[in-house]
């Protein structure tokens, strides 16, 4: 995991919750953390981590997640056995 990654992974274990984080930000580390990225219907996106499976909907037309979003990828994170 580079440096880029560990901050993403930070922001979104923040306290407040973040409302700044990049999807495409996210997509990259789940990528280097191991997960299958799998497109669905409309703006949804599956991935699977460490045997869990979690489906985002991909932010538009603003690329930054919202709250609730981080709070849910905080969460999937955390039972896939990821944190800081």
């Amino acid at each position: 995991m580079n440096k880029r990654h560990r901050r993403t992974l930070n922001a979104i274990f923040a306290q407040p919750i973040s409302g700044n984080i990049k999807w495409r930000d996210v997509e990259t580390l789940l990528r280097s953390l191991g997960a299958v990225i799998s497109e669905r219907a409309g703006s949804r996106v599956a991935v699977q981590l460490n045997n869990r499976v979690a489906v985002f909907h991909r932010p538009h037309p603003s690329p930054n997640m919202d709250k609730g979003a981080v709070r849910d990828l905080r969460r999937f994170l955390e039972n896939a056995g990821i944190t800081p």
